[in-house]
């Protein structure tokens, strides 16, 4: 959890801003996951910290979404 919120901090992800009046903030929450070797020995543990975006209203909230997406050949 400490290196991803050094990570977070590092990278600049986000800045501290006053809260606009009549807004809620959004939440965060942890998620953790063990990544396994091709054997299934355990090779790390992650953990990532992400937004609660379904308590999210979009025009409130938010203007744009964004969709990751993959190149064929890169699978």
């Amino acid at each position: 959890m400490n290196v991803e919120l050094e990570a977070l901090q590092h990278n600049n992800t986000w800045s501290m801003v006053p809260l606009p009046v009549g807004h809620k903030p959004i939440g965060c929450k942890w998620v953790y996951k063990i990544k396994y070797k091709s054997d299934g020995t355990i090779e790390r543990y992650k953990a990532r910290l992400v937004a609660e975006g379904y308590t999210q209203v979009e025009g409130v909230d938010y203007q744009e979404t964004f969709s990751p997406t993959a190149k064929l050949t890169t699978l």
